[in-house]
C-alpha cells in the first residue's frame, strides 16, 4: 500500500508537525535562489512529496502544498514590501503585498498536491506524477491573470551555470520539470517498498543532476562566444527611488546620466542604454522643442550615436478621464550629424505586459474606493503597448526591448523576427538592496539561455550587466545596487536557432503527458489486475 493510504493525524502535535515541515520545505526550495544559492535546499520537493503523501484527505494535502507554498513565495519574494515604502502615504500597503501575495501564489502548489494526492499513484512511478503536477500548476501560474513567472524551480540553477543549459532545449519550465522530478527520486528512499527499487529511483535522480551538469559542462566547453562589432555602454547612475521625484533633484539626476554617457572611454559607443524609467519625467516633455533636458542630452551623445531611454510618455485621448493616456517605454533617439542638429526619434516600444499594482490597478474603480492605486508616478495608470516587437534602427542589429516584469516571460521573444540581441531596461531602483534585484537579473538571463540572444540588461541602481547567449555576464562586468558608472563591452553575437526558440513548450508538454502516463497507466493496471482476481 503506497503511503498515501496512511490515517489522517489526529493529535494537534502531529498537526503543528506536519505545518511546519510544510513551512521547512517551502523555505528550504527557495534558498536555492539569489542570492542564497543554497543546492542542498532541493531536498524541499521531495519532502513536499512525502507530506503530501502521509497527508490524511485531499484537503489535508491542498493545506500542506499551499503552507509550502507560501514560506517558498514569502522568502522569494518579500521584497515587493519595498516598493511601498519609497511612498510613506503607501506604506501602510507594505503588509499586505509582503503576506498576500505568498498566499495567493501558494495556491498553485496547494492545488498541485491536492491533485496529487487525489490521484494517490502508488509503485515509484508516483515520482513522475508529482514532478508533472507540480510543474504544469507552475506552468499555469505564469499564465493565469496575467501570470507572474517568478522563481520557478527549473531557475534555482543559477544562469549560466552548466545545469542551467538545458533551458536551451525545454525552457525553464521544462528544466523545473527535470529538476523537481530528480530530486523528489530520493523521496522514496524513506517510504515503504523494496529496497532495491527504491535504490534504483534515487540513482535515476542522481543520475538525471548528473545529466544536467555533464551535458550543460560540454555545451559551455564547446561555447564560441563571437562579437557583431557593435560596442554598447549600459548607464548606471545609481538613482534611488525614494528621492528620484524631489524636484530639487532633477537636474541632477538628468546631469548623471548626461555625464556618463558622455564619460570617454577606449571606443565610442555606438549605442547607449537607460534603464527604465531614467527621468522623472515624461518623454513628452524632456524631448520638446527647446527643453533643456533633451539639449543636455543631445550634447551628450555623439553623431550618428543611438540611445535606448526608458521614459514614460503620454498620448492624447478624450475618451479618458484623464484626457490622455501613458505609457511605459523604451524610446529609439539617434544624434543627428551637425554641431545644433538635435536628435531624431527613430523608433518606440511601449510596455506590453504591465505590472499589477505596481503600473495598473486590476478592478481599478473598486480598488480605488478602497482607498488603493498603482504606484505610477503619472496621471492615471500605465496603458499596455501592442504585442512585444523588435525595433529596426539603422546600422544596427534588430533588438527586442524587455522592460522589466516583461523578461520573467519565456517566450515574449521568438525567432522567427529579425532581433539578434535583447535590451532590458529595468527599474530595480523600487527593490533597494534586496534580494529582489539578484532574482531579476538570473531570472532574465535565462531568456538569453533559451534564444540564444545576447541581454543587454540596464537599471538605474542594480543589477545591470551584458550577457551573453549562455546566461553569464560577459567579462564579470557587473553593476551592483548603489554602484554608479557605466558598462562598455562588444555585443555578443547570437547564437544559432535554439530548440526552445523553435518548438516553444512542445517539449514540456511531451514531458508532462509523458510523466503523468509513465505514473498513472502501471498503477491503473494494478488496479485492475487486484479487482479482476
Amino acid at each position: 500500500m503506497p503511503p498515501a493510504a496512511a490515517k489522517p493525524p489526529t493529535s494537534l502535535r502531529a498537526f503543528l508537525l506536519r505545518a511546519v515541515l510544510a513551512l521547512g520545505a517551502g523555505a528550504l526550495a527557495a534558498g536555492v535562489h539569489p542570492p542564497f544559492g543554497v543546492l542542498p535546499g532541493l531536498v524541499g520537493y521531495p519532502l513536499l512529496m512525502i507530506l503530501a503523501e502521509r497527508s490524511g484527505t485531499v484537503r489535508g494535502a491542498f493545506w500542506v502544498g499551499w503552507l509550502a507554498g507560501f514560506a517558498y513565495f514569502l522568502v522569494g519574494c518579500w521584497w515587493v514590501a519595498e516598493a511601498f515604502l519609497v511612498n510613506p502615504a503607501q506604506a501602510w500597503m507594505a503588509p499586505f503585498a509582503a503576506s498576500l501575495l505568498p498566499m495567493g501564489l501558494g495556491l498553485f502548489w496547494g492545488t498541485a498536491t491536492a491533485l496529487y494526492r487525489r490521484l494517490a499513484p502508488s509503485g515509484l512511478e508516483r515520482v513522475l506524477v508529482f514532478a508533472a503536477l507540480f510543474c504544469a500548476l507552475e506552468w499555469l501560474r505564469g499564465h493565469v491573470l496575467t501570470g507572474f513567472p517568478w522563481n520557478p524551480a527549473g531557475a534555482g540553477w543559477r544562469a549560466g551555470s552548466a545545469p542551467s543549459q538545458f533551458a536551451a532545449v525545454a525552457g525553464v519550465y521544462g528544466l523545473s520539470l527535470v529538476t523537481v522530478a530528480a530530486t523528489a527520486a530520493f523521496g522514496p528512499l524513506f517510504g515503504p517498498g523494496p529496497r532495491a527499487g527504491r535504490l534504483v529511483t534515487a540513482g535515476l535522480g542522481a543520475a538525471t543532476i548528473a545529466a544536467l551538469f555533464v551535458g550543460g559542462t560540454l555545451r559551455l566547453i564547446q561555447a564560441e562566444p563571437r562579437s557583431t562589432g557593435v560596442m554598447v555602454r549600459v548607464v548606471q547612475a545609481d538613482v534611488d527611488q525614494q528621492s528620484k521625484w524631489s524636484p530639487e533633484a532633477y537636474r541632477s539626476i538628468v546631469e548623471r546620466y548626461v555625464n556618463l554617457t558622455s564619460r570617454p572611454g577606449a571606443r565610442v559607443p555606438d549605442v547607449v542604454i537607460w534603464p527604465e524609467g531614467a527621468l522623472p519625467n515624461l518623454a513628452n516633455r524632456v524631448l520638446a522643442d527647446g527643453a533643456w533636458e533633451g539639449q543636455a542630452i543631445s550634447r551628450a551623445l555623439q553623431p550618428g550615436q543611438v540611445l535606448l531611454a526608458g521614459l514614460s510618455r503620454g498620448e492624447p485621448d478624450p475618451s479618458t478621464p484623464t484626457g490622455g493616456r501613458y505609457h511605459n517605454s523604451l524610446i529609439a533617439l539617434r544624434r543627428l550629424p551637425g554641431p545644433d542638429a538635435g536628435m531624431r526619434i527613430e523608433d518606440v516600444y511601449d510596455k506590453y505586459r504591465l505590472v499589477p499594482f505596481g503600473e495598473f490597478l486590476p478592478l481599478g474603480e473598486l480598488m480605488s474606493r478602497l482607498g488603493v492605486r498603482s504606484l505610477v508616478h503619472v496621471p492615471s495608470d500605465f496603458s499596455p503597448g501592442p504585442r512585444p516587437r523588435s525595433l529596426t534602427l539603422a546600422g544596427l542589429p534588430e533588438v527586442q526591448p524587455l522592460i522589466c516584469y516583461e523578461s520573467l516571460f519565456p517566450g515574449f521573444v521568438g525567432r522567427s523576427g529579425g532581433a539578434t540581441w535583447i535590451a532590458n531596461v529595468s527599474n530595480d531602483a523600487w527593490f533597494g538592496r534586496t534580494s529582489g534585484p539578484l532574482q531579476h537579473l538570473n531570472l532574465a538571463s535565462y531568456r538569453a539561455i533559451e534564444t540564444g540572444l545576447p541581454v543587454v540588461r540596464a537599471t538605474p541602481t542594480g543589477v545591470s550587466a551584458v550577457i551573453d547567449p549562455w546566461g553569464r555576464i560577459v567579462g564579470d562586468k557587473r553593476l551592483d545596487p548603489g554602484e554608479s558608472g557605466v558598462i562598455d563591452a562588444a555585443l555578443p553575437a547570437p547564437l544559432g536557432v535554439t530548440p526552445h526558440a523553435r518548438v516553444g513548450d512542445l517539449p514540456l508538454l511531451a514531458g508532462l503527458l509523458a510523466c503523468l502516463a509513465a505514473g498513472l497507466l502501471p498503477a491503473r493496471r494494478r488496479r485492475d489486475a487486484v479487482s479482476s482476481a
